[in-house]
């Protein structure tokens, strides 16, 4: 399990890369990820195509970024998710919340 923080050259954005179950036991390092950067003026990309199960906790944790990242105009993007992950977050309405670009089919 990791989470990998990467910023753009120009620094707007911070792609999270989370390899992993995303539960209560990556609370630290996904906060980590985030709260050394200047949150509120960057865009964040989280992907979580190597995310084979996500939790509540996981989604309150996506919760925090984005009031961190400026609330209403937080700009975070959810890409890469598997089909469970998808209903997971068609069910907490995450679309009204976040950008979710759901993986290009084969």
């Amino acid at each position: 399990m990791s989470i990998i923080a990467k910023t753009s050259g120009d620094g707007r954005l911070v792609r999270i890369s989370i390899n992993g179950r995303f539960d209560f036991s990556q609370h630290a390092n996904f906060r980590n990820t985030y709260t050394i950067e200047d949150a509120p003026y960057r865009c964040y990309e989280i992907d979580l195509s190597n995310v084979p199960y996500m939790d509540s906790s996981a989604l309150g944790m996506l919760l925090v970024l984005r009031e961190r990242a400026g609330g209403d105009k937080a700009d975070i993007t959810l890409v890469g998710f598997n089909d469970e992950i998808g209903q997971i977050l068609n069910i907490s309405h995450f679309e009204n919340l976040f950008k979710l670009e759901r993986p290009q089919a084969a």
